[in-house]
C-alpha cells in the first residue's frame, strides 16, 4: 500500500513539474487503442513527458456491448486515473468513444477532468446507412428501428444511441441510454448529469460536413434532424435552449468550443496530424 502511494505521488509530482496534464484517450467502435497511436505519438512529440493513458478495454466486437456497461466499467478506469492525478487530466474520445467519454463525465461527476475533446462523436445520436452498413451490412436503414428499439437491440451500443427521426415515440419508449444522458427524459439523475459537465474548463466538439459516417454530421456538435429531414443546429435544440445538460451554461462562460473542419472523412480524424496540431494540442497545455 505504501509503495502504491509513493508511486502515485511521484507520478503527480512529475506531471506538475512537466507542465502538461495527463491525457486519457478512448478509441471508437470496432477498433482498439492502436487506432489512436498517431494522436498519442504526436502528443508525446509536441509535449514530451506527457503521461498518456490509451485505454484498450472494449476493443473490437466488445465495443458493441451495451453502453451503460461500457460507461460503468471504463468510468471506473477513468476515476482510478483521476485519483492518481489530483492535479487533473484531459480526456479525448473518438467516434463512439467520444460519446462514452462524455457520459463517463456525467455518470462520475467526482471526476477531475479539465478539458474534454469530442472527436467526431454521435453526441445527439446516429441515423444513417454509411455507419449502419459498417456494423450491420444486411440491415436496411428504414427497418433498423425494429431491431434497435427492442429488448435485444438495446443490448447493443449502436442501439443505445440510434435516434430515428421518423420513430421518435419508439425512441423515447425503448431507448435506455441516449434520451436519458441527454436529459430528454428527466430522472433523479438528471441534475448529476449536468453537474458532471459543468465542472469542465472546456468542452470541445469537433466535427465536419465531409465525415460521411456520423449522420447527420452535426450530431458531433449536438445538432440533429428536425422535421422533414431538416437539420436543427445545437443552439436551436432543446438540449441547448433549455440547458438540459449544461451546454448553454458552458457556452455563456466561453467553456464550449465548436470546431468545424471540412474535408475530413470519419476514418481520418484520428489519423490526420494537422487535426492534432491545429485543433487538439492547444487544449492539452
Amino acid at each position: 500500500m505504501h509503495t502504491r502511494i509513493a508511486i502515485a505521488l511521484l507520478i503527480a509530482i512529475f506531471c506538475i513539474c512537466n507542465g502538461h496534464k495527463p491525457v486519457v484517450l478512448l478509441h471508437g467502435i470496432m477498433t482498439g487503442n492502436e487506432s489512436l497511436g498517431l494522436i498519442k505519438g504526436r502528443i508525446l512529440e509536441k509535449h514530451p513527458g506527457t503521461v498518456i493513458y490509451n485505454l484498450d478495454r472494449f476493443a473490437g466486437w466488445s465495443s458493441l456491448d451495451n453502453l451503460w456497461f461500457q460507461v460503468n466499467e471504463l468510468g471506473k478506469d477513468v476515476m482510478d486515473i483521476c485519483k492518481r492525478h489530483p492535479e487533473g487530466v484531459h480526456l479525448l474520445g473518438y467516434s463512439q468513444g467520444a460519446l462514452i467519454s462524455r457520459v463517463i463525465l456525467q455518470t462520475f461527476p467526482q471526476h477531475n477532468v479539465i478539458n474534454f475533446i469530442s472527436l467526431s462523436g454521435p453526441q445527439a445520436g446516429q441515423y444513417g446507412t454509411s455507419f449502419l452498413h459498417i456494423i450491420f451490412p444486411g440491415l436496411a436503414l428504414k427497418g433498423a428501428f425494429e431491431l434497435f428499439y427492442s429488448h435485444v437491440g438495446q443490448h447493443t451500443s449502436v442501439g443505445n444511441y440510434w435516434n430515428d427521426p421518423f420513430h421518435q415515440e419508439l425512441y423515447f419508449s425503448y431507448s435506455q441510454f441516449l434520451p436519458f444522458v441527454n436529459n430528454e427524459i428527466i430522472t433523479n439523475k438528471s441534475e448529476t448529469f449536468r453537474v458532471g459537465l459543468l465542472k469542465l474548463n472546456k468542452m470541445v466538439l469537433i466535427g465536419g460536413p465531409d465525415d460521411n459516417v456520423i449522420t447527420p454530421w452535426q450530431s458531433s456538435q449536438f445538432g440533429y434532424f428536425g422535421d422533414n429531414d431538416s437539420i436543427v443546429e445545437m443552439a436551436n435544440r432543446d438540449i441547448y435552449t433549455k440547458d438540459l445538460i449544461g451546454l448553454k451554461s458552458l457556452d455563456k462562460k466561453k467553456k464550449l468550443d465548436i470546431i468545424t473542419v471540412p474535408g475530413i472523412n470519419h476514418f481520418m480524424w484520428h489519423l490526420n496530424i494537422s487535426i492534432v496540431d491545429n485543433y487538439i494540442l492547444k487544449y492539452l497545455n
